[in-house]
């Protein structure tokens, strides 16, 4: 049987009777819900909370048929806040879970669109939150981080000074929606999520050299890696992205003691990464072709991030380090 979901709680920044409300009823929007992310939390929450209570939407069909079939979809720019609002009133929304945006990699390559999407589409978010007293999800990323940032086990408040344009939007999203919060009562969160990994096809971003290195497993040519062998990242399975997602939405604001948390899986570099498959698939080849724009990306991310925070806050807790990863990512493909 399915598994009983937490209670969906809000916090004391919003009226009670509100808060009740989305405890008892949770009507999700979800923006974005074709991406990596989108496509799996989207069937997850229908899974916790009812298919008729999870409103997909994204500016691309679903991906396959089974996600069309799962509920309710309905094409939204995110650009268009008249077309965000008019979804939240027509179905009641409560809750809105806003995915869309540019990656890194992508985003250096057109940093007007990446700032319209990131920026503009996540203020829409925020606003729609605020005039409909909703609680609004907007992840974070690694990306948020920079070269002047401390790189071994990154504490949730450090200095934040990326040289990406999706970094930066990220910390422009991580600031206005604390100021959200603390101005208007919004019930703002958000993870800052590393690389996530899963059997999906990536979506161009610099850490997605590890979901490509698990398809190259499954041939005879050697992987061409765009990192150099030594560039440590903090990664995620899916399904601890998933679960810590779906756990954060779910605990009490009260227990909260920040908007914005660090969470991670395990960390590791490229030649780690293939060692491990080698274990499974001794036969694998991978050489270093290392891309100047990927390779900066990644030097000024860290190396490793301190979620103690999380796990004080809403017993966060990741199942599967490298090895577990490995395994499951190969039998999956």
């Amino acid at each position: 049987g399915l598994v009983r979901p937490r209670r969906f709680v809000t916090g004391s920044a919003m009226e009670g009777e509100r808060a009740e409300e989305i405890a008892r009823s949770p009507k999700i929007l979800i923006t974005g819900s074709c991406g990596q992310i989108g496509s799996e939390l989207t069937l997850r929450l229908r899974e916790l909370y009812g298919s008729d209570n999870v409103i997909a939407t994204d500016v691309r069909r679903p991906f396959d048929d089974s996600f069309a079939a799962s509920g309710p979809f309905f094409y939204a720019d995110v650009l268009r806040y008249s077309t965000l609002e008019r979804l939240t009133v027509e179905f009641d929304i409560n809750t809105i879970i806003h995915l869309s945006g540019v990656l890194s990699a992508v985003g250096e390559r057109d940093h007007i669109q990446s700032l319209r999407i990131n920026v503009d589409g996540s203020r829409n978010a925020l606003e729609i939150a605020r005039r409909h007293r909703t609680k609004v999800f907007i992840p974070s990323s690694i990306a948020a981080f920079g070269p002047d940032t401390p790189l071994d086990n990154t504490p949730d408040t450090v200095i934040q000074r990326p040289d990406t344009v999706y970094g930066i939007s990220k910390v422009f999203i991580e600031n206005l929606g604390n100021y959200y919060h603390k101005k208007f009562g919004v019930d703002f969160r958000s993870l800052r999520y590393p690389g996530v990994i899963n059997a999906g096809q990536p979506g161009g971003g610099t850490t997605d050299y590890a979901v490509e290195m698990f398809f190259a497993a499954q041939g005879k040519d050697p992987y061409q890696c765009w990192l150099s062998e030594d560039s440590r990242l903090p990664m995620i399975y899916m399904d601890d992205c998933i679960r810590g997602t779906t756990d954060f939405l779910a605990e009490s604001r009260d227990n909260l003691r920040q908007c914005v948390y660090n969470i991670q899986g395990c960390s590791f570099t490229p030649s780690e990464l293939a060692e491990a498959i080698r274990k499974e698939r001794p036969s694998f080849a991978i050489e270093y072709r290392s891309d100047p724009l990927r390779q900066g990306i990644a030097d000024s991310w860290p190396n490793s991030l301190d979620d103690s925070n999380a796990r004080r806050d809403w017993n966060w807790k990741p199942e599967y380090d490298i090895d577990a990863l490995v395994q499951v990512m190969l039998k999956s493909l």
